[in-house]
């Protein structure tokens, strides 16, 4: 599938990357059908530092409303139906999938500094790039994120990314209808986000259910600062849509929870609670449910430790079965991408307080797995990540991936 470049209208090391040449010419004869078929029917040892003492502010209670007549049932759990079917290939070192309201599907590619926007034959087209991305190790244009106009203002698309002396988050206008979206000039949103020398720059950022940004940032390189309330490694972040830290912060700034070592991936369930996957140091990779002004532990524990100082994670993997990176909830089930795992984890019930179930899905058959998103028409996509220098790239790496979902049999 050609690729027009035309000017637009801890991750766990494994394999050396293979050099590859940019030209494309690849796609499955039925990529297309499925691509257009999906946007039609949507058109994270050094001395113990010490604990900080958190001083949460004041939380305004929520309004008294009467409980709804019918009790409304939980979501569907849902898992794969079938086998990942490839929608686009080519993408360099791709990290973020966008899915827009219009239908339109954005990612970024990491080392490049682009974002292209995948188009229903499966060919991709540059949509805009974003300037002063300091590219290296793990660091370079990661998450995206969308909010609509309201009238005064454009579609903006906002953008994590590290630059020269910091990671940052920055907004560009978004024109266009799909097949045709452009970005327009960034604008700084929030800096001052440390950076690693090459890892460790976490990136991952959505708009929660509260209209609020949430912005997940690694340690950098230092350990302790995952521990300092004024410091904005190893957190996660919570602040308007002009980067101001949000009404309510426990800390009275950006920080919303601490200790934190490298997340990369954040989702909301049907009930409004927050997760966040995790990579741990070298035993434990975690999924946490994230609570306002909580500690998580790093670097003081890594996985389940039963100290009531810091919130334990709800699930736990050994490093080689996960590095979690991209995660998203459809009905009531967690998906979480997994780098060197090289599979999808599904985790279900998100919402109902049961014992959460975990199932690894297509090990080692696509390679390294960098972010899941709901796609359009109610499937799963995938995006994997074997061209970033830590995995095993074949011809027409990497690819965005549909995966079909059912509920369980019986």
């Amino acid at each position: 599938m050609p690729r027009s470049r035309v000017p637009p209208g801890r991750e766990h090391v494994g394999a050396r990357r293979v050099p590859r040449s940019r030209s494309v010419g690849r796609r499955a004869s039925a990529a297309g059908l499925v691509l257009a078929t999906s946007l039609l029917a949507f058109a994270a040892c050094s001395p113990t530092p010490p604990l900080p003492t958190p001083t949460p502010l004041p939380s305004t209670p929520a309004p008294s409303t009467p409980p709804p007549a019918t009790p409304v049932p939980p979501p569907p759990v849902l898992q794969p139906s079938g086998s990942p079917e490839p929608i686009a290939a080519g993408l360099d070192a791709p990290w973020s999938i966008l899915v827009l309201p219009s239908g339109g599907v954005l990612v970024s590619e990491r080392d490049r500094g682009d974002i292209v926007e995948v188009l229903p034959d499966g060919s991709l087209r540059p949509a805009g790039s974003v300037p002063g991305v300091a590219a290296g190790g793990e660091g370079g244009l990661l998450g995206l994120a969308f909010l609509p106009g309201d009238g005064e203002r454009p579609d903006r698309v906002y953008a994590y990314h590290t630059a020269e002396s910091d990671n940052r988050v920055v907004r560009m206008p978004l024109t266009g209808a799909p097949g045709s979206l452009a970005l327009g000039p960034p604008e700084a949103v929030l800096t001052g986000i440390p950076r690693g020398g090459s890892n460790h720059n976490g990136g991952r950022i959505a708009f929660g259910p509260d209209g609020l940004l949430y912005i997940t940032s690694g340690d950098a390189g230092n350990r302790d600062a995952a521990q300092d309330p004024a410091s904005l490694s190893g957190k996660i972040l919570r602040v308007t849509a002009d980067g101001a830290a949000a009404p309510g912060s426990p800390f009275g700034n950006a920080v919303w929870s601490l200790g934190h070592r490298n997340p990369q991936g954040i989702a909301w369930d049907a009930n409004g609670q927050l997760w966040a996957a995790e990579f741990g140091q070298n035993n434990w990779d975690e999924l946490n449910r994230i609570s306002r002004g909580a500690n998580y532990g790093w670097p003081i524990v890594e996985g389940v430790a039963g100290d009531p100082r810091f919130i334990d994670p709800v699930v736990q993997w050994s490093t080689s079965e996960s590095s979690p990176s991209g995660l998203a909830v459809i009905g009531d089930t967690l998906f979480l991408a997994a780098l060197r795992g090289e599979r999808l984890w599904t985790i279900a019930p998100a919402t109902t307080g049961g014992e959460l179930g975990t199932t690894p899905w297509f090990t080692g058959e696509l390679g390294r797995i960098r972010d899941v998103a709901a796609a359009p028409d109610g499937s799963l996509w995938l995006l994997s990540n074997n061209t970033d220098g830590r995995g095993s790239p074949s011809e027409g790496d990497d690819r965005l991936y549909r995966v079909p979902l059912a509920p369980p049999a019986g």
